[in-house]
């Protein structure tokens, strides 16, 4: 509910959990921007040296990779927000027709399920001895602590997505002839 005037109420919990989503993936953005501007994190290179931003290039990757995941992460609004049912009119040929509720089921559910997959695999060496070198355990575990939240990221969506669809679901239009008539 809380103000948002879609076709049917969103529940709170919904609201909110689209709200927290974004708030998953900010402490790894910020880790990596921590490279970025020089410091190694505590990581250690291959020599057992501090791990530097090799290049300009490098850096201007990582950054964008930071804010992209922030975008990515920003599009579960579309489940609670009324751009998420309607496009909206300033949208050149598409502005202000109706969203069809398997346009964002569809890719929403892809999504979860491919960064469930992603994070699950990204984690698997991290409590093992073939995990990335760090200075010190306090490093290993600021980097595992900024992370961790990405292990939500999958289910939050996955959740926020099947509220979605209960919400919509009543409303998919039928097109063509019903009866066979």
């Amino acid at each position: 509910m809380l103000g948002v005037m879609t076709e049917h109420p969103v529940p709170r919990w919904a609201y909110r959990l689209a709200h927290v989503i974004p708030l998953l993936t900010l402490p790894s953005g910020l880790w990596r921007l921590g490279l970025v501007a020089g410091s190694s994190m505590g990581m250690l290179d291959d020599y057992g040296r501090p791990a530097r931003v090799e290049g300009v290039w490098q850096g201007v990757y990582i950054v964008c990779l930071s804010l992209f995941s922030e975008a990515v992460a920003l599009t579960a609004f579309g489940m609670v927000k009324p751009w998420g049912e309607v496009v909206p009119r300033w949208i050149p040929w598409l502005g202000g027709r109706r969203v069809a509720p398997y346009a964002a089921i569809i890719p929403a559910t892809l999504g979860a399920l491919s960064l469930i997959a992603i994070w699950t695999y990204g984690f698997r060496d991290v409590f093992s001895g073939d995990f990335l070198p760090f200075s010190s355990d306090a490093a290993a575990a600021l980097m595992i602590s900024c992370y961790a939240p990405l292990q939500l990221w999958g289910p939050a969506l996955l959740v926020l997505t099947w509220a979605y669809w209960r919400r919509r679901r009543g409303s998919t239009v039928i097109v063509g002839n019903v009866g066979g008539v």
